[in-house]
């Protein structure tokens, strides 16, 4: 590695984080959900510290039978379920669970030639108005599929718009409890925010997924910073530059900080062509030498400007933080006008990837 940029994934933290999400669904079975490659961690890294999850839930055909090739025999829940009648040679060559959102999916699993029945997860739409049927057609549908040789076990399946907050799933559960009166149906509701913070949704299945990597469904790290979850990801550089700064100088892109006296600023290989956030202003987090301190100035394609001014011993080489155990990656999204999710999934594929 010429370049010093690396991310590192932890896998304890990893496997800590899968306990927390495992403790706080109490009896329910889980759903690690690794879709975007494992939220940028990448499927082949984090698998086997996730082999405790009771199934894997993604959404590309091609990861899942990544997953299979590499010796997974528990299930796989295609959470966009299949997008051509022809991808259901591949859901029972492999046996994957798939979600049903579309009447096209109903016709095209009547119609199928497969040597067993698959596992059907039926979405519902609780008002986030993505995927799934309006709750006053799930009995029709529930039926309609349940007819079907092609159909074996059968899960009902909702999501939360509003999970990360004390209110913000009263009324999608109501919605989702009147269209289910009558039906003897396991049920899959929870996310991640619903998981920690409401248990009257867990049922069967639950899904976590942002905070298996050691963040926040609600985007504020304080949110679950007693929980015990961890990050998964440090991404860190180095410092490969110094400049001394009089009143006035500018920094940067469009000189949009300027320095108010003398001062001392590291340049860092790091940038938005590494998955940094472009839009990170003048204030946002980092540490170097151990030190917090902030970015200052606009973010460059390869390389960021950082205040050493709380750091006067940092040279050349001095290690820096861009998130991590210290830094969070929420409060670098944060202050970036975006969440920990986009950052991780914006990982670069240029930047070296090491495990430990």
């Amino acid at each position: 590695m010429s370049r010093p940029i690396v991310a590192t994934i932890n896998r304890a933290a990893l496997r800590q984080n899968l306990a927390v999400a495992r403790r706080a669904a109490g009896e329910s079975r889980l759903w690690s959900v690794v879709k975007a490659n494992a939220y940028g961690h990448g499927i082949d890294r984090v698998r086997e510290s996730l082999a405790e999850t009771d199934g894997f839930a993604l959404l590309n055909l091609e990861e899942a039978i990544l997953l299979r090739e590499r010796g997974w025999k528990k299930p796989i829940l295609l959470l966009e379920g299949f997008f051509h009648p022809e991808d259901l040679a591949l859901l029972d060559q492999y046996r994957l669970t798939t979600s049903v959102h579309s009447n096209w999916q109903i016709q095209a699993l009547a119609k199928a030639k497969l040597s067993a029945p698959l596992e059907i997860y039926l979405k519902m739409n609780s008002g986030m108005n993505r995927l799934g049927f309006q709750p006053e057609q799930v009995h029709n549908v529930w039926h309609k599929l349940r007819s079907l040789d092609n159909v074996g076990e059968m899960t009902l399946m909702a999501h939360f718009a509003e999970a990360e907050t004390a209110e913000g799933i009263a009324e999608p559960l109501k919605r989702i409890e009147q269209a289910a009166e009558g039906l003897d149906c396991a049920r899959s509701l929870a996310n991640s925010a619903a998981t920690l913070w409401h248990p009257q949704t867990h049922h069967q299945w639950v899904r976590p997924g942002i905070i298996l990597y050691g963040a926040s469904p609600s985007g504020r790290w304080q949110d679950i910073a007693s929980s015990g979850l961890k990050p998964v990801m440090t991404l860190t550089s180095e410092v490969i530059g110094i400049q001394q700064l009089t009143a006035g100088s500018g920094v940067g892109y469009g000189s949009r900080y300027r320095a108010a006296g003398e001062q001392r600023i590291g340049v860092v290989a790091c940038g938005y062509a590494d998955g940094y956030p472009r839009h990170a202003p003048t204030g946002t987090p980092v540490m170097v030498d151990g030190v917090i301190t902030q970015i200052v100035g606009a973010i460059s394609m390869d390389m960021i400007t950082v205040d050493l001014t709380p750091c006067p011993q940092a040279g050349i080489g001095s290690q820096v933080e861009l998130w991590g155990n210290n830094v969070k990656i929420d409060d670098v999204a944060l202050a970036s006008g975006t969440v920990g999710y986009e950052l991780m999934c914006a990982l670069a594929p240029r930047v070296p990837v090491t495990v430990e």
